[in-house]
C-alpha cells in the first residue's frame, strides 16, 4: 500500500503536518500506536487545552540552537492557529500572560484537527505500532500490523518521553539514530521538584499552599506562583524554572516579588514599631507560613527591637531564599522532554533530515522546548506546518 506521506504520531504536530500536506494534494496516512488520537491534547491545560500563547516568540524556547525555531514560528504564528480556532467557532479565553484556553474542553481543539483531516482526505489508523522502518530507492517501507506500507516521505511526530502513561516512548529517537542522526541527551522539563531534607516539614505542613514569587536559576527568572506539595515544590514558577535547572544546583526564590523586602520592613518598623514580626509576616503570607518562618528562620519579636543588620538579614532571606532540590518527579509528570533530535541535523525551513532525503521530524521529538503556557503547542503547530509544506 503506497502513500505520498506517512506521518507516525497522531498528536498535535503530526495532525497539523498531515492537514497541511493533504491540503497540497498529497495522499497522507497517519499512524499511531494508541487507541485514540491526540491524547496529550485531551489531557492538556487541566482538560481545557492551553492551545497557544499570544506572546509566543523564539525567546520562549530552549534549544541547543536558539535560532532553529525562528523560521517555523515566523511562518505559522499564534495568530494563524487562532484564526483556525475562530474558523471552527470554538470559544476561548485568555487566562494569564497570554495563555489561551478553550472555554469548554480540550476535545474542541482535537475536533478541529480531525475535521480538517477529514476535509483534506487524511487517513488515520490507530492501534498501529510501527515494527520496522527501512529506506528504499523511492522512499520508505514500514512494517505495521502484519502489513508493509510504502511512502515517498516519512514524518516522525512521536513526541518525547514525558508522561509514559499516555503512551510516550523513545521511538522517534530510535528512528533518528537508526538513520545516523545525532540525538542530544534528554531529560524531563516543566516538571515539579521533589523535596529536600530542609523542606520536608514545610512541604508536609504547607501542602496545597501557593505563594507568588520570582524564582531564578542559571540567569533565567520567572514571576509566577509556586505550590507546596507533599512531594516538593510545584506550580507554574517551579515548572518553568525546572527546564533551566540541572541536578545539584540551587534555585533562588524571592518571596517578595512586587517590592523591596528591606524597604517594606523598614517602613513597617517606623509605622508599627510594636508589631511582632510573626504577625507582620502572617499578613503578607499565611499564618502557617509565618509560623514556620519564625520557627526556622527568624526570632519573632517587636519590630522596634531589630537593628539594621538584623532587618537586612530578614529581608535577604525573604528576597533570596536558596533551595537545592533533591531532584524532579521525572518523566512521570513532566509536561515536556528537553533535548532530542539535534537541530543541526535538520533544515529549519522544512524539518527534513540533511542526511536522509524524505525523512522529517516535527514537534517535541526535536530539541526545541517551549515554556509553560501554550508555547509547546505553538511549536507543534509551527513545525508541523513547516514540514507539511514540503513533504
Amino acid at each position: 500500500m503506497k502513500f505520498d506521506v506517512i506521518v507516525i504520531g497522531a498528536g498535535a504536530a503530526g495532525l497539523m503536518c498531515a492537514i497541511t500536506a493533504a491540503q497540497r494534494g498529497r495522499q497522507v496516512l497517519v499512524l499511531d500506536h494508541a487507541n485514540k488520537p491526540g491524547k496529550k491534547i485531551l489531557m492538556s491545560g487541566g482538560g481545557r487545552c492551553n492551545f497557544t500563547n499570544m506572546f509566543a516568540e523564539p525567546e520562549n524556547y530552549l534549544s541547543n540552537n536558539e535560532h532553529f525555531c525562528k523560521s517555523a514560528l515566523s511562518r505559522y504564528t499564534q495568530w494563524d492557529f487562532i484564526a483556525l480556532v475562530d474558523k471552527h467557532g470554538v470559544p476561548y479565553h485568555e487566562k494569564t500572560l497570554g495563555q489561551l484556553f478553550c472555554d469548554h474542553k480540550s476535545s474542541d481543539i482535537l475536533s478541529i484537527l480531525l475535521d480538517e483531516c477529514e476535509q483534506a482526505g487524511v487517513e488515520i489508523r490507530l492501534n498501529h505500532g510501527v515494527d520496522r522502518v527501512t529506506k528504499t530507492d523511492t522512499g520508505f517501507q514500514l512494517a505495521t500490523n502484519g502489513m508493509i506500507l510504502a511512502s515517498e516521505s516519512l514524518v516522525i511526530a512521536t513526541g518525547g518521553l514525558s508522561i509514559p502513561t499516555m503512551g510516550a516512548t523513545g521511538f522517534g529517537y530510535d528512528i533518528a539514530q537508526q538513520f545516523g542522526l545525532n540525538v542530544l541527551a534528554t531529560r524531563a522539563g516543566l516538571v515539579p521538584f521533589t523535596i529536600t531534607d530542609q523542606l520536608k516539614r514545610w512541604c508536609t505542613e504547607l501542602s496545597g499552599t501557593a505563594i507568588d514569587c520570582v524564582v531564578s536559576c542559571n540567569g533565567q527568572s520567572f514571576k509566577e506562583a509556586f505550590l507546596f506539595t507533599h512531594r516538593g515544590l510545584s506550580g507554574p514558577a517551579m515548572l518553568q524554572i525546572s527546564s533551566y535547572w540541572q541536578a545539584g544546583q540551587e534555585i533562588e526564590i524571592n518571596l517578595m516579588p512586587d517590592g523591596s523586602a528591606a524597604e517594606w520592613l523598614e517602613a513597617e518598623k517606623q509605622n508599627r514599631p510594636n508589631t511582632e514580626l510573626k504577625t507582620l509576616l502572617s499578613e503578607k503570607f499565611t499564618k502557617k507560613v509565618a509560623t514556620l518562618m519564625c520557627q526556622d528562620w527568624f526570632e519573632s519579636r517587636a519590630l522596634r527591637t531589630y537593628n539594621e543588620p538584623e532587618l537586612a538579614s530578614i529581608s535577604q532571606q525573604l528576597s533570596a531564599w536558596k533551595v537545592v532540590p533533591s531532584g524532579t518527579e521525572g518523566y512521570r509528570t513532566a509536561e515536556v522532554t528537553l533535548g532530542g533530535v539535534d537541530t543541526s541535523e535538520l533544515s529549519s525551513k522544512t524539518m527534513e533530515s540533511k542526511k536522509v532525503s524524505g525523512l522529517y521530524f516535527v514537534g517535541e521529538v526535536i530539541d526545541v522546548t517551549g515554556w509553560l503556557g501554550g508555547f509547546n503547542f505553538q511549536w507543534a503547530w509551527a513545525s508541523g506546518f513547516a514540514a507539511g509544506e514540503f513533504v
